[in-house]
């Protein structure tokens, strides 16, 4: 029975994923509601059959006190014996049928399933962001809202169908019972209402706005939490302790003041609910005891009465605490949306094709991009690399070298000029199919917390075991694999590298990032810095494996170390952003120009500042 709800809905189904989701609160759940549409109609009807059903009871109570009181015993089972076994029969089964399949529905096809789809979908709309846009944000705090996010929609639907449907109709049901009893016994019920819808709007007006507060709190919380951890190294190796504690603190205490005040509006409406119940029991009950002495109502009326008010203090104070709760977690949703529902800065055209394959010509032109600011990036850069050849990148850090490489990747659109491979203007194709020509190597190895293997199959995941190792050998990683082992016992291939590989040295992760890319074996292959973070003897390791690499493949490879470079077809030296010279390594040492000061210059064989 379990699994027949479960499956009713397919979280992972397929859907249009939209580049920019909507902005208003209402549309932007809704857009996750489509699929449950039939089962919330459903859902939403058995929630009202339900509320009707509490309500009918506590009117037969009242009619079974007056046939009680009007018959003698033989007199009662002989009128309405038939009737009670109606009444037993409906109770004991029908009634849990219906309430067991609105709880099913609730509890194990909308609950699971709604706070899954708006996980899955906002996970990958997130994927598909730029780069530049990740690098505006704290991962933690990102991570965060994608986790708080979709619980909180899906309890904001759960109360809808749990205790708003079911509390709207026991109302209506229960004012409609009682004017049938006696008209004059809703006015209290009545003023009661209006009392308790007052405070309602006054507790969820501020509600919404406190707990988007305080969910910007944790997760500002979460952001400095997780920056330090990532950054554990850096914390140690500057005695910093004390000083990450306090950058914490700051956000633990803003967040502690946040929720203090939200906890506030709680206790200042349980107060005032307490008042209005009071009010609400002296004011029904009351009233139907002195239409009782005045011979205008029934015991019957009094005991449904009673009954029903009993009944709406005790569910009045899980009715606020559903509405401020739903509100709650309205503003938790909102406060996600400013990370889910951000639109893609980055897209496909919408006649975007699939990356030609060629032998790997790039032709820049006329290339601009300074971030925004006017200032830094490339100005005017025209550049054409012809199949196979080798390109050294040179020139002082904020040159536009890596800028360049960050634009022929595609993780930002220039601002003007172009980048064409193989005849296609990069624009024109697919992010994916641009990527998956491209090989890079950079300084600073990208090693997922995964498996080696894992890591390795990054570059071509249908690739074989054979091919996998026959990289590893390549890129001369194969020897020191097999020594590998972690905490859990695995070994080799299996063991896991830790995050971002911190378990490996330098050496061992660029190696593996090596292996990666052979895997690809992409026909563009970019070296970012690729041995600068290496000692001599690793870097004179691995420089002839990426030698190697390079055969046949059109090669741009940035470099701070000169020597590094020397040996490549040309040499492009950048400066503020434009191409001051061109040449092959010996013939820039003899003009005597920008490359040759630098070369000069050097400090151990890297470029000064000056």
């Amino acid at each position: 029975m379990f699994r027949y709800f479960e499956n009713l809905i397919d979280p992972y189904q397929q859907y249009d994923a939209p580049d920019n989701p909507p902005q208003k609160l209402s549309a932007f759940i809704a857009s996750f509601a489509r699929p449950f549409r039939k089962v919330f109609w459903i859902t939403g009807a058995l929630s009202v059959a339900v509320a009707v059903i509490e309500v009918w009871l506590i009117y037969y109570i009242g009619r079974l006190v007056d046939v009680m009181t009007s018959a003698t015993a033989s007199e009662f089972m002989d009128r309405h014996g038939f009737e009670l076994l109606a009444v037993a029969v409906f109770i004991l089964f029908l009634r849990p049928a219906v309430q067991v399949l609105q709880v099913a529905l609730l509890n194990n096809s909308i609950l699971p399933n709604f706070g899954t789809i708006v996980r899955w979908r906002a996970h990958r709309h997130v994927l598909r962001q730029s780069v530049g846009w990740f690098e505006d944000d704290f991962a933690g705090r990102i991570a965060n809202r994608i986790m708080q996010t979709p619980p909180a929609a899906g309890e904001a639907v759960f109360q809808i169908f749990d205790a708003l449907a079911f509390a709207i109709s026991y109302v209506i049901g229960a004012a409609i019972l009682l004017n049938g009893a006696d008209p004059k016994l809703m006015l209290p019920l009545i003023l009661w209402m209006l009392l308790y819808g007052t405070l309602m709007v006054w507790t969820v007006r501020r509600i919404g706005p406190a707990s988007e507060a305080a969910s910007e709190a944790r997760s500002a919380v979460t952001g400095r939490v997780v920056d330090s951890y990532t950054n554990i190294h850096s914390v140690k190796l500057f005695a910093h302790h004390d000083r990450e504690v306090d950058y914490a603190k700051e956000a633990i205490e803003n967040a502690r003041r946040t929720f203090q005040y939200e906890m506030r509006l709680y206790t200042i409406m349980d107060l005032t609910l307490v008042i209005l119940n009071g009010l609400l029991i002296v004011g029904v009950v009351g009233w139907a005891i002195w239409l009782w002495m005045s011979g205008q109502a029934s015991v019957g009326v009094v005991a449904a009465a009673t009954a029903l008010t009993l009944r709406l203090n005790a569910m009045s104070g899980w009715i606020m605490w559903a509405a401020s709760n739903f509100f709650r977690n309205l503003g938790v949703v909102r406060e996600g949306m400013e990370t889910i529902a951000q639109p893609l800065v980055l897209v496909d055209r919408a006649d975007a094709v699939q990356l030609a394959d060629g032998p790997g010509r790039i032709e820049v032109r006329d290339l601009y991009h300074h971030y925004g600011r006017g200032r830094g990036g490339l100005a005017g850069v025209s550049l054409t690399i012809e199949p196979g050849e080798k390109v050294g990148l040179v020139g002082r850090s904020g040159a536009g070298k890596s800028t360049l490489v960050k634009l022929l990747l595609r993780f930002y659109d220039a601002e003007a000029g172009s980048i064409q491979i193989d005849g296609q203007d990069i624009r024109a194709v697919t992010q994916d199919s641009l990527r998956r020509r491209i090989g890079m190597v950079q300084q600073e190895s990208s090693l997922l917390h995964r498996s080696v293997r894992e890591n390795i199959l990054y570059g071509r995941p249908d690739a074989t075991e054979a091919e996998m190792i026959e990289a590893a050998k390549h890129a001369e990683a194969h020897e020191f694999i097999l020594e590998l082992s972690d905490s859990h016992g695995n070994t080799g291939y299996d063991a896991q590298v830790g995050e971002r590989g911190v378990k490996l040295s330098g050496g061992q992760r660029q190696r593996i990032t090596l292996a990666r890319v052979i895997l690809k074996d992409a026909p563009i292959l970019l070296l970012d810095e690729a041995t600068s973070a290496l000692d001599s003897e690793a870097e004179a390791a691995i420089q002839q494996t990426l030698y190697g690499v390079m055969e046949g493949k059109t090669v741009i490879a940035i470099a701070h170390r000169l020597s590094t470079i020397s040996m490549m077809d040309r040499i492009v030296v950048l400066d503020e952003g434009k191409i001051v010279e061109v040449g092959h390594h010996d013939d820039l040492i003899a003009q005597k120009g920008v490359y040759a000061g630098l070369w000069q210059r050097q400090s151990g064989g890297f470029i000064g500042n000056d």
